[in-house]
């Protein structure tokens, strides 16, 4: 028997770029869904408001 992946491949997009009426920014990252199952916050670099900002997990 194969192992299940525990390893899945999730995309992240800005939050607060909706708010200042820009683009949001999308990042693809992979996560362990064992040991997060929650969804991941991380922060990233959005080109459009030319700053560090939140990044959460969309579906």
């Amino acid at each position: 028997m194969a192992k299940k992946e525990q390893r899945i491949i999730i995309t992240v997009e800005c939050t607060e770029a909706k708010a200042e009426g820009k683009p949001p920014s999308r990042y693809s990252t992979t996560k362990n869904k064992q040991n997060t199952p929650s969804r991941l916050e991380i922060k990233k670099y959005n080109p459009f408001l030319r700053r560090h900002t939140l990044h959460k997990e969309i579906k």
